[in-house]
C-alpha cells in the first residue's frame, strides 16, 4: 500500500509538471508570435509618432502582454492538457496507472490541482493586475495608434443624482474637455438654481472640475439672483468623471473593481444604458477563470483514450472545441450588451454549456 502511494504521489508530480510546464512554453511561444505580428502591424504608427524603443516596451507591450496571457490562457490551457495527455495515451502510460489500482477519479486529482493553479493565476490577474495593464494599453493604442478616431461624445445628458441633471453638448475624451455645459439643481419639480458655462475641463491634479465663461441662475420662489462669471474661472467638485463621457468602448477594461462597483451603482441613478457593459466586465472577471476546470475535464476525457493517428487526432478536435468556446464568449457578450440577455447568464452559459459537455465526455471516457 505504500508502495502504491508512493508511486501515486510521482505520478502526481509527473502530471502536475507536464501540464504547467507545457502550458507555460506552449503560452510563451504563442504571445511571442501574437507580438512579433502586433509589432509588425504597429510599427508604422510607433515611427510615425517618434517613438524610442523604451516607450514602446513600457507604455504598450507592459500592457498588451498581460492582455495576451489572458485573453488566450483558455485556449492554451485546453491545447496543453489536450497534447501532453494524448502523448501519455499513445505511448500507453496511462493504461498502466489505471490498471495498477488508481482510478479515474484519482487520475484526475493532479489535473484538477495545475488547473486551481491556473485559475487563481488568472483571477488574480483579472481582479488586480489587468486593470492597471489595461490602462496601460488603452491609453497608448488611444493616443497613438487610434489617434484618428473619433475621440470625442455628443449631446451627453446625465442625472447625476435625485435633483441634479447635466447636458454637455460635446466631450473631447483626449484633452479631458467639455463645451457647452449645463446644469439643473431642483428641490422637488421645482427649478432652484441652474448654471450655464461655455467651457468645463477636468483637473486630475485637483480631482475637480474647472467651469470658464459661466452663469449661475438661483431660483427662490418669484425671487431670483445671478452669479455673473463670463471672464472667470471657478473649481467645482460634481460626481462625475471623464469616463463617464468616454467615446472609447475599452474603456471598462481599465477601471478598477472599486472604480467597476461604484460605477455599476451610480448607473442605477443616472440610467445611461451601460450598465449591462459594467455588470459583463465584473462577472467576466470573477467567472470566466473557471474555465479553467471545465477545459481540464474536457482535454482529460478527449485525449485519455489511445487512438489511430496519435496526438493529431485529439489535438485537432481540441483546438477546434476550444475556437467554439471564445466565439461562444464572444456571441454570448454580444447578446448581453446588445440583446437583454442578462449579463450573468451571459457569462455562464459558455462554461455551463462546456461542463456539461465536459461531464458526457467524462461518463464516456475509459475507466
Amino acid at each position: 500500500m505504500n508502495i502504491l502511494k508512493g508511486r501515486i504521489k510521482i505520478i502526481d508530480g509527473y502530471i502536475i509538471g507536464k501540464y504547467l510546464g507545457t502550458f507555460i512554453y506552449t503560452l510563451t511561444l504563442f504571445v511571442v508570435i501574437i507580438v512579433i505580428f502586433d509589432l509588425s502591424e504597429k510599427l508604422d504608427d510607433f515611427l510615425g509618432n517618434n517613438l524610442t524603443l523604451w516607450q514602446v516596451i513600457s507604455l504598450y507591450y507592459a500592457g498588451s502582454i498581460p492582455f495576451y496571457v489572458n485573453m488566450l490562457s483558455p485556449l492554451i490551457n485546453f491545447i496543453a492538457v489536450i497534447f501532453f495527455t494524448a502523448k501519455m495515451a499513445d505511448q500507453t502510460e496511462i493504461v498502466p496507472i489505471l490498471s495498477g489500482g488508481v482510478s479515474f477519479n484519482r487520475f484526475l486529482q493532479p489535473y484538477l490541482i495545475s488547473a486551481f493553479i491556473i485559475f487563481a493565476a488568472n483571477l488574480g490577474s483579472n481582479l488586480y493586475i489587468l486593470p492597471y495593464t489595461n490602462q496601460l494599453k488603452t491609453t497608448f493604442e488611444n493616443t497613438y495608434v487610434k489617434k484618428n478616431d473619433p475621440s470625442s461624445k455628443l449631446n451627453i445628458h446625465m442625472k447625476l443624482d435625485d435633483n441634479t441633471y447635466i447636458y454637455i453638448e460635446s466631450f473631447e475624451n483626449k484633452s479631458k474637455s467639455g463645451y457647452k455645459f449645463m446644469l439643473d439643481n431642483f428641490k422637488g419639480d421645482v427649478l432652484v438654481k441652474k448654471l450655464v458655462a461655455e467651457n468645463i475641463k477636468w483637473d486630475s491634479l485637483k480631482r475637480s472640475w474647472k467651469i470658464t465663461n459661466y452663469t449661475v441662475r438661483h431660483i427662490n420662489g418669484l425671487k431670483e439672483s445671478f452669479e455673473n462669471g463670463l471672464t472667470k474661472t471657478k473649481d467645482t467638485i460634481l460626481d462625475m468623471s471623464p469616463n463617464d463621457f468616454s467615446a472609447y468602448e475599452n474603456v471598462y477594461e481599465t477601471l478598477t473593481n472599486r472604480e467597476l462597483v461604484d460605477k455599476i451603482e451610480k448607473e442605477k441613478t443616472r440610467g445611461t444604458g451601460i450598465r449591462n457593459d459594467l455588470l459583463f466586465e465584473q462577472y467576466k472577471r470573477w467567472l470566466q477563470p473557471l474555465s479553467a476546470f471545465v477545459l481540464t475535464l474536457i482535454g482529460v476525457a478527449l485525449s485519455s483514450r489511445k487512438v489511430r493517428g496519435g496526438v493529431g487526432l485529439p489535438l485537432g478536435v481540441g483546438i477546434i472545441l476550444s475556437f467554439a468556446y471564445i466565439v461562444l464568449n464572444q456571441f454570448a457578450k454580444m447578446f448581453s450588451i446588445k440583446g437583454g440577455i442578462p449579463p450573468l447568464l451571459a457569462v455562464l452559459v459558455p462554461t455551463i454549456f462546456f461542463g456539461l459537455l465536459g461531464y458526457y465526455l467524462l461518463r464516456k471516457a475509459p475507466k
